[in-house]
Formats: structure tokens, C-alpha cells, sequence
């Protein structure tokens, strides 16, 4: 018998070891910032990903957001009429460039909302400070395509769902109970992409410009 199958066999024939405990392990960040440290550290996140954040409050957002697209030279913006920031925008809508909705499957419009559209609006579900993350849930008044086509991409976000980390928002508004989304977003700055050379490049696959106003 050959010594590597003699090897063999007697390892086989050797009782099995013992199975071993792992130690255990706090695999979640833990961090006691206050609201205060959450919107800073945010921000500066966002920010590090030449994302734009602005903290305009409840009271100051639109007029905000109608002096960003007078600065952005915007013909137009895309969003949805029915949800609650929509509303706000299109009571309002003599101020801002020409409101145009999302009531048509995107088959029926695609080069024109490809090759048309300016910037978009949305809100979101609220924003992680650890990561400098939107978290987004699209659905059929805000679908994915809102976020993702036009060049420029405008969120609102309350200061208030600006949670420490991604698992803290989860437990914080209770996602087991609701039902998780067939596609939960989150977004870290602008669309991006480098090539084999590492020359970055953005806006090749999304949004040039994410634009988060903080209220």
C-alpha cells in the first residue's frame, strides 16, 4: 500500500473532530451621533462624491429648488403629481420650469424622456449617515427610471429619516412588518464609472448630477 493512500485511510479512520465555536462577533456599526452629527457626517459624505446637499428646511425647499433650476438652465422636470412633494411643486408650478409627470409606461415614451427630459424629482425614504446613502423605494408613482435617466437628479430628504446606519433605518421603520420592496435603492452621489486606465467618468450609466435637498 502506497504511503499516500495508507495516509489516507487512516485519516478516514480517525474519529472526527470535535466541531469548534466561533466567538461571537458584533458585526454592526454602532454609533451614538445625534441628530445633529447624522446630517453632518451626511452631507460631508454626499459630498465627497461631488453629490450637491442643501439644508433648506420645510419652510425654504422650494424656493430652493426654484433658484437651483434657474442656475441649472432646467427646461424641464419630471415627477410624479401625486405624491406629497409633487403636490407642493405643482401648486406652485408658475415658478418652476415645465412640470411633466410619469403617467405613461416608459415604452410609450422613451426617446423622449432619453433625449428630453432635464432633470427629474423624487423624494426618498430616508438617508444613512455611516455610508452617505439615499434610500430609495420605487413604485409606481416614482419608478426607478426617475432616478436613473434624466442627467440631473434632485431628491428631497427629511432631516428627521437620516438614520446612523443602513440596518438602524430598517429597524427604525419597521421593513419586516411592511413587506420589503422588490427593489430597495441606495444611492451614493452621482452615477459613476471608471475604465481599465482608472480614468473616472460620470454620468455614463444614471444621473451627472444628484442634487439632495435636506428639509
Amino acid at each position: 500500500m502506497s504511503n499516500a493512500r495508507h495516509h489516507i485511510l487512516q485519516r478516514l479512520k480517525a474519529p472526527a473532530r470535535p466541531s469548534g465555536t466561533f466567538p461571537e462577533r458584533d458585526f454592526l456599526s454602532r454609533h451614538d451621533w445625534s441628530a445633529a452629527e447624522r446630517l453632518q457626517r451626511f452631507t460631508e459624505r454626499m459630498q465627497a462624491v461631488r453629490a450637491e446637499v442643501h439644508h433648506s428646511g420645510p419652510e425654504g425647499w422650494l424656493d430652493l429648488l426654484a433658484r437651483l433650476c434657474r442656475d441649472k438652465g432646467l427646461n424641464n422636470l419630471l415627477l410624479s403629481p401625486r405624491t406629497r412633494w409633487g403636490q407642493a411643486i405643482h401648486a406652485q408650478a408658475e415658478r418652476f420650469p415645465a412640470l411633466q409627470a410619469y403617467e405613461r409606461p416608459i415604452e410609450d415614451w422613451k426617446q423622449a424622456m432619453f433625449q428630453g427630459i432635464d432633470a427629474s424629482l423624487t423624494g426618498t425614504l430616508g438617508g444613512i449617515a455611516e455610508t452617505g446613502s439615499l434610500i430609495l423605494w420605487p413604485d409606481a408613482e416614482e419608478p426607478r427610471q426617475m432616478s436613473l435617466v434624466p442627467p440631473v437628479h434632485f431628491a428631497v430628504l427629511e432631516a428627521g429619516q437620516i438614520y446612523t446606519t443602513f440596518a438602524e433605518a430598517m429597524v427604525e421603520q419597521d421593513w419586516a412588518a411592511k413587506g420589503m420592496p422588490t427593489n430597495a435603492l441606495l444611492i451614493s452621489g452621482p452615477s459613476k464609472s471608471a475604465d481599465i486606465a482608472q480614468v473616472l467618468a460620470y454620468g455614463v450609466h444614471g444621473p451627472k448630477a444628484l442634487v439632495v435637498i435636506v428639509v
